[in-house]
């Protein structure tokens, strides 16, 4: 049975297991960089060189084995390797082993270390294309014409307009020739349409800033033929702003239009932006039609001959027969017919002026030039007046002193507007002597001019001779009786005058004229309380808070009429709501805390008196009032903590040294004898002060005194000329003063008369003295008691 088993043979030189165990320190990767050799070998080609080994036979080599039936086999496993106990280069395959299979210490010998394949060679450059293969020459023409379109469009940029469109036309050139090559090549589908549609864009985007119309739209044709190109909303978008820059508006919005059907909904930008260029040219379109029509205005024929009215000889019966028809019916009709005429063409002129062109005076330069060169040569010189007036309403001084002083040396009828107009100019300014100046020359020029004759009524009425100034206003009614401005300025005068049924007579002829001028109505108002009828004073406010409802100064007027009449409720109403409009009128908010102490809602006037004192932080009174307001509401930690930050403030003040001591001595404080003592200190300094100023002046202090006291009577009036201007609103601001007439600004006889009221704001009338309030309301008694000896 044993005998089909054949042992391995034993020998001595070569042991089947010797080597399995072993370890080649050349495997020891840890040690790779202590390795001098290994590291020659990296840095230089000595690792390149080729092994002098034969290679090593793989294990995957089916190696015979024996059999039971004595039989050798070459049997393999399904992956290669030899089977366990075959025999392989004569040397049996040990059943068991701790080494891999096929590893043998022969394979080692010789052998040398290649980790990297080096011994390979370096590996062999690729094959270089032939430049003059036609994808290269096609792939080098794509890129030169690239470069042109993008140095054209660099060169505009810059601003050179003429060397971009050699650019563009050269990139065109190369384009075409590359698609003849391509065509040759392959077949058409494969031609670059991004970069055709990149070069005739832009292409005809040159011509375009070059003003080559033609040529562009012929270009922008080309790209709408080809159905191959998107974005036809733009190009068609394009067509349309070259249109409009031709004035073919009737094109342009076609295009537009187009434009916006070929734009999908979801670019909303873009259908925004073509959608206002449909307005712009619309807009366009009626300037340019305005334009039409004021030219075929200017062309229609009046039919009128001036000549027959001018007598050719000195023939007696000519010349009776001319004086007859110079006034009758047919004459009449065509004066009448010539004002119509030049009404309109001034109306016209006026409207389209600010209109046509980018600014009003292009748009009044243009009009002058076509009116020039018409049959209406003398309305040019009305334009002019006209342009220098709406300067004066921008605010442009200069360049209407600049106009109108061009027009000083025209005739008498333009020269008598353009001073009027001066005179206004400088009135404003508060150059009396130069407004009455150009007023005199607007009269000697014109005696018929109302508006000059108000002028000049206006400067003497600046001089103070009212008489003088009602003679210049009435000569100006009697030239004109619709002259509202002279009209309110004679009402004025009357009333500096003291004659008030006069002065009522002529603002309610005014009110007759203007229905709802709040002007008149409050001068009205003013003229019966100034007459002691306060209920018609208050009726005639109340129309002026209907026509201006957020008038402060008004509100304030009815809250202060309805106190004099005893109607606290009202008053307080209108006050309140005067204090809300402008939260900053100091009598307003006296009168509200004194309304409020009244009625001993003292943390109430502690709001107003805090903000009073706000708005005058030197007057010590409000801080004394708050304090004051503090102690009787019974909080007295915060009367004291007030008075003693109004002390360090103001400490000076001997009404707040009082209130310190007294209020100290009532909570038992041990500061009471501190501020007696300065209390006493500084009343005894202004004793001596006081008689040092009287021994100085010698008996002058009695005057000084009465002084003082107007001055203190005045402060208790309800409006100061200091604050008068805050106080009032935007619309009053800007109309003439009680004491200040209307100035007017030109003759209406050529319609360029300055209709805007400029003159100074109007002067309220005081009031007489209302409750007012004082730090020694709330002394309580003598301190002196309080005082150290």
């Amino acid at each position: 049975m044993m005998q089909n088993v054949h042992l391995a043979p034993e020998t001595d030189e070569d042991d089947l297991y010797s080597g399995y165990n072993d370890y080649n320190p050349i495997y020891d990767i840890e040690e790779l960089e202590n390795d001098a050799a290994f590291q020659q070998a990296v840095r230089t080609s000595h690792g390149r060189r080729p092994p002098i080994t034969a290679k090593i036979s793989s294990t995957a080599v089916t190696r015979p084995i024996a059999t039971g039936y004595g039989s050798k086999t070459s049997l393999a496993s399904s992956i290669g390797r030899p089977m366990t106990g075959a025999i392989q280069d004569g040397v049996t395959r040990p059943m068991t082993a701790v080494r891999a299979a096929g590893f043998t210490k022969a394979s080692l010998r010789g052998s040398a270390f290649d980790p990297l394949s080096q011994s390979r060679g370096p590996t062999p450059p690729l094959e270089a294309k032939k430049k003059d293969s036609p994808e290269e020459k096609i792939k080098q023409l794509e890129k030169e014409v690239n470069e042109l379109v993008e140095e054209s469009c660099v060169a505009n940029s810059c601003g050179d307009l003429k060397l971009a469109l050699e650019k563009a036309k050269h990139a065109g050139r190369k384009e075409r020739v590359l698609v003849r090559q391509r065509e040759q090549v392959t077949t058409p589908e494969n031609i670059n349409l991004d970069l055709t549609y990149s070069v005739l864009f832009n292409l005809a985007s040159q011509y375009s800033v070059n003003e080559m119309y033609a040529e562009a739209l012929n270009t922008y044709q080309v790209m709408l033929k080809n159905n191959m190109f998107s974005n036809a909303g733009i190009l068609k978008m394009n067509m349309g702003n070259i249109y409009l820059k031709q004035r073919n508006y009737s094109k342009a919005i076609k295009f537009y239009r187009m434009a916006l059907d070929r734009v999908p909904s979801v670019n909303k930008q873009m259908r925004i932006k073509i959608m206002q260029n449909i307005g712009v040219t619309f807009i366009q379109a009626d300037r340019e039609k305005m334009k039409k029509a004021f030219q075929k205005l200017i062309a229609v024929p009046l039919e009128i001959d001036e000549d027959k009215y001018i007598s050719p000889s000195d023939d007696p019966h000519t010349n009776l027969v001319t004086e007859a028809i110079k006034n009758d019916h047919l004459r009449q009709m065509e004066r009448e017919r010539k004002a119509m005429a030049e009404k309109y063409i001034m109306t016209s002129a006026k409207l389209i002026a600010p209109v046509i062109e980018t600014s009003f005076a292009a748009g009044y330069d243009w009009c002058v030039e076509v009116v020039k060169a018409s049959q209406y040569v003398e309305l040019a010189n009305d334009l002019e007046i006209n342009k220098a007036v709406t300067y004066l309403r921008q605010k442009d001084y200069n360049q209407a002193v600049e106009i109108l002083k061009m027009l000083e040396k025209k005739d008498s009828r333009v020269k008598s507007a353009a001073a009027t107009n001066l005179s206004a100019l400088y009135y404003m300014g508060k150059d009396f002597a130069q407004a009455s100046s150009y007023a005199d020359i607007a009269v000697n020029s014109d005696r018929y001019n109302p508006a000059a004759l108000t002028n000049k009524g206006n400067t003497v009425f600046a001089n103070g001779d009212y008489e003088k100034a009602a003679e210049f206003y009435k000569e100006a009614l009697r030239n004109d009786s619709s002259c509202t401005e002279a009209l309110y300025n004679i009402g004025l005068t009357y009333e500096k005058l003291n004659r008030l049924d006069e002065a009522l007579d002529c603002f309610l002829k005014l009110h007759a004229i203007l229905r709802n001028s709040a002007e008149v109505l409050y001068q009205i108002a003013n003229i019966y309380e100034l007459m002691e009828n306060p209920s018609q004073a208050i009726e005639w406010l109340m129309q002026v808070v209907s026509v201006i409802p957020t008038d402060p100064q008004v509100l304030s007027k009815l809250g202060e009429l309805y106190d004099r009449e005893g109607d606290k409720s009202q008053a307080f109403q209108y006050y309140y709501e005067s204090y809300r409009y402008f939260p900053c009128n100091i009598e307003v908010i006296e009168w509200l805390g004194a309304y409020y102490i009244d009625t001993q809602f003292w943390e109430k006037a502690i709001q107003y008196f805090e903000r009073a004192s706000l708005i005058q932080p030197t007057q010590v009174k409000w801080q004394l009032m708050v304090a004051s307001c503090f102690r009787r509401s019974g909080n007295y930690q915060k009367a004291l903590d007030t008075y003693k930050d109004t002390h360090r403030k103001f400490p000076e003040n001997v009404e707040c040294l009082r209130f310190l001591v007294r209020l100290c001595t009532d909570l038992g404080l041990k500061d009471a004898q501190e501020y007696a003592i300065k209390l006493k200190r500084l009343e005894k300094m202004k004793e001596i002060r006081e008689q040092r100023i009287k021994s100085g002046r010698d008996g002058s202090g009695g005057s000084h005194g009465k002084r003082e006291g107007s001055a203190s009577s005045d402060s208790g009036q309800n409006y100061s000329a200091s604050s008068k201007g805050e106080r009032l609103s935007a619309r009053l601001r800007a109309l003439p003063g009680t004491n200040e007439p209307y100035e007017s600004s030109s003759n209406k006889e050529i319609d360029a008369s300055y209709v805007d009221p400029l003159g100074p704001e109007i002067e309220r009338p005081k009031t007489a003295a209302k409750k007012k309030i004082d730090e020694d309301d709330f002394a309580d008694e003598e301190l002196d008691d309080l005082l150290p000896e």
